[in-house]
């Protein structure tokens, strides 16, 4: 197996195991009993459990700026974007009703644990609100984008924690629709609002 191949999976795996164990739970011996490798291995590629954290925080912005592209180029307007945001909650209902949220979850243990790379990991959170704020922004929101932005950010993290902790599908479909019709009433209000020349 070529040595590239083997830190991917190495990645993957350790990705999986901090959202579903934690990072502070989650050790060397299960990664690569998980991969069936060697610990010698293991070491080849990773020193440290940071390196490790590092590489898998790294995995994670990619893989959220191509799905946040993929959004991009699906949703043929700002409105449709960021319901693909929204639904997010759905989408990923059965692993955020076990885990939590993984942004969420790994933020607040890294805050927790006042480790180094807790602002590494709120990159995560950073390129949401970077690509919400920019849809609020085409839908003539520019003032308030930010904050918009934030807001939903704050509202879907907390259907997440408590869809973990209630592990309640209903409560999670009809906090869906209720953020989907605050979502309209903030489309509508930009809509109403007077051009200025």
């Amino acid at each position: 197996m070529g040595g590239s191949l083997t830190r991917d999976r190495i990645i993957v795996e350790a990705d999986q195991l901090f959202y579903e164990q934690g990072f502070e739970h989650a050790s060397f011996a299960q990664i690569a009993k998980a991969l069936g490798i060697s610990r010698g291995n293991f070491y080849y590629h990773f020193k440290t459990k940071d390196e490790i954290l590092d590489a898998v925080i790294s995995h994670r912005l990619v893989r959220t700026r191509s799905m946040l592209d993929g959004w991009e180029l699906e949703g043929e307007t700002p409105i449709d974007r960021v319901r693909s945001f929204i639904n997010i909650l759905i989408v990923n209902g059965a692993k955020i009703r076990r885990y939590g949220c993984p942004v969420g979850t790994l933020c607040a243990e890294l805050t927790k644990l006042n480790h180094p790379a807790r602002d590494h990991a709120k990159e995560l959170f950073t390129l949401f609100r970077v690509w919400l704020r920019r849809q609020f922004e085409q839908l003539g929101l520019g003032d308030e984008a930010d904050e918009l932005a934030m807001h939903l950010l704050g509202f879907s993290q907390g259907v997440a924690t408590l869809s973990s902790t209630f592990n309640d599908d209903k409560f999670v479909q009809n906090e869906v629709n209720r953020i989907n019709e605050w979502l309209t009433s903030v489309t509508t209000r930009a809509e109403v609002q007077p051009e200025i020349l």
